[in-house]
């Protein structure tokens, strides 16, 4: 059988002081409807990264709002994963050769997993391009499958789209995080648009008493009596943590005693994060004021809340980017953000909301030091971000909107 991921419970209450009451009602009176169906999500990992943190927060909600739900995660090697990468990275406009081997070992692994998916469920929820042969290879039964793509695939490679959309085209409906990531080519009968959302309870997100988060961060080795700028994300060329290390050394010029932390998670679907690390400590490696932390170095949800507490402004250098839960997260905690003009990005961060969107690291590096030189105008920015983060990318909400599909299916 696929492997179950073990969660805990969350009582829906604990939402009303964030969404208030007409939100719950509406979640509960959603949930009611589909009492007593049997939900499985299924992705590639059970940490690190974006999906992962989601479900780890949806599936404890789901159960205590009376619904039957599971989290499964495929079984794979580091040769799967690296082609899966590849396809990740294919689908979000990089170059890559379609490989007779490549297509070999997706199939072969699409099929294991397929066949390993043993109980009944009513719905299906798939995440990403890892598994999403398996509603082919599975066979038709009475679940109803939806596909989740949580990338940004308006200009896929051609040759991997057109091998994988054959497989989406079994699904009942897919879903994405904007309309404008919507492949060509895809017909299926329904396309939902369901933004990510953060867990305003989760321990990246709870409340953090400041001196708690400054002793945190000092245990760890940052002055918390200086200026940082901090960018949360895996360690993927896409995320373009080396031009935020060339902003940091830009935004030094003016601000001589401030501070960088990358902080990256390391996940088992992600073999190239090891050398997007390499490349971050060798690019760094001489400078002691940047702070390079993994979740496998003991840096993990708590120690990044404490980040995007006390960092000055948080930044998301994203070249593609499907959403990016960080920036939401650091709007959460009142924190400005300094984006890439990309993907979600712009979702999280409308102008005079949250902070800036940028196109360069010179760009990145002028709004980031303004943001620093301008505390009161940061804080007010940060503010309103906050509150298009309680309207918009609350756990809460993004619920609502996938139960409300599959109540529809």
């Amino acid at each position: 059988m696929l492997q179950q991921v073990d969660v805990g419970v969350q009582d829906p209450l604990a939402y009303e002081e964030f969404v208030g009451r007409r939100v719950m009602d509406e979640l509960q009176a959603l949930a009611r409807q589909l009492r007593g169906r049997r939900i499985l999500q299924v992705n590639s990992t059970a940490y690190g990264g974006g999906v992962s943190e989601l479900l780890r927060s949806m599936i404890p909600l789901l159960r205590t709002l009376g619904i039957q739900a599971d989290w499964k995660v495929i079984y794979g090697d580091e040769k799967f994963f690296a082609v899966t990468k590849a396809f990740h990275n294919a689908l979000q406009g990089a170059e890559y050769r379609l490989s007779p081997e490549a297509r070999e070992t997706y199939l072969a692994y699409s099929t294991r997993n397929a066949l390993l998916l043993e109980e009944h469920y009513d719905y299906i929820v798939i995440h990403d391009p890892q598994p999403a042969a398996m509603r082919h290879f599975h066979g038709r039964d009475q679940a109803k499958w939806v596909w989740r793509c949580h990338i940004d695939t308006s200009q896929p490679n051609v040759a991997v789209w057109d091998f994988l959309h054959s497989f989406i085209e079994d699904y009942d409906a897919a879903v994405f995080t904007m309309p404008q990531f919507t492949p060509p080519q895809l017909a299926l009968p329904n396309v939902s648009i369901i933004p990510p959302a953060i867990d305003p309870l989760s321990p990246k997100n709870m409340p953090l008493p400041a001196e708690l988060a400054r002793r945190i961060l000092t245990w760890i080795g940052v002055d918390v009596r200086r200026p940082l700028i901090t960018q949360v994300s895996r360690f993927d060329p896409w995320k373009d943590p080396l031009g935020v290390i060339e902003t940091y050394r830009l935004v030094r010029e003016r601000i001589p005693e401030l501070q960088l932390v990358l902080a990256g998670s390391m996940a088992l679907d992600d073999p190239e994060g090891w050398d997007i690390y390499s490349k971050i400590v060798e690019a760094s490696r001489l400078d002691p004021d940047v702070h390079v932390f993994t979740n496998l170095t003991g840096v993990g949800n708590v120690e990044v809340n404490a980040f995007q507490r006390l960092s000055s402004v948080v930044l998301q250098k994203s070249i593609r980017e499907g959403f990016g839960l960080v920036v939401s997260e650091a709007l959460w905690k009142n924190t400005p953000v300094v984006a890439g003009k990309t993907g979600g990005l712009p979702l999280q961060t409308p102008v005079g909301v949250g902070g800036y969107l940028v196109s360069s690291v010179a760009e990145a590096a002028e709004k980031t030091a303004y943001l620093i030189e301008h505390p009161e105008e940061a804080k007010a920015l940060a503010l309103k971000g906050r509150e298009h983060v309680r309207q918009n990318f609350l756990l809460t909400r993004l619920i609502t909107d996938e139960l409300r599909l599959l109540a529809s299916l």
